[in-house]
């Protein structure tokens, strides 16, 4: 009697522990754009003609609004322009800190 119990248990666990997988079909998310450096350097040098332009404005005839949508123009060139220009390594502080780490325990 107990061994029945006992497999009807074991096939209980298994049967909710290996279900059928849900095959769901995927995403098509596009592809990030990709520029290539005389687009990079094309959209770098409009962003410098726009900021000229703004930098020899007067901004004592702008109403609030006005210079606050001049405001986040800028910020969203600066950080467009630091999209451009990330093509280094960074290295977070833990991953600095395991290497040398590593190095000590190396060494």
């Amino acid at each position: 009697m107990k061994v029945k119990i006992y497999m009807m248990l074991t096939m209980m666990m298994l049967a909710f522990t290996f279900g059928p997988t849900v095959s769901a079909k995927p995403v098509d998310e596009p592809a990030p754009k990709t520029f290539t450096d005389e687009e990079i350097e094309i959209r770098m040098n409009e962003m410098r003609q726009r900021v000229k332009e703004i930098k020899e404005m007067d901004k004592s005839e702008l109403t609030r609004s006005e210079r606050k949508a001049l405001r986040q123009e800028l910020r969203d060139m600066n950080k467009e322009a630091r999209a451009f220009g990330e093509r280094g390594v960074y290295l977070s502080v833990g991953a600095i800190i395991i290497i040398i780490l590593l190095l000590i325990l190396i060494l």
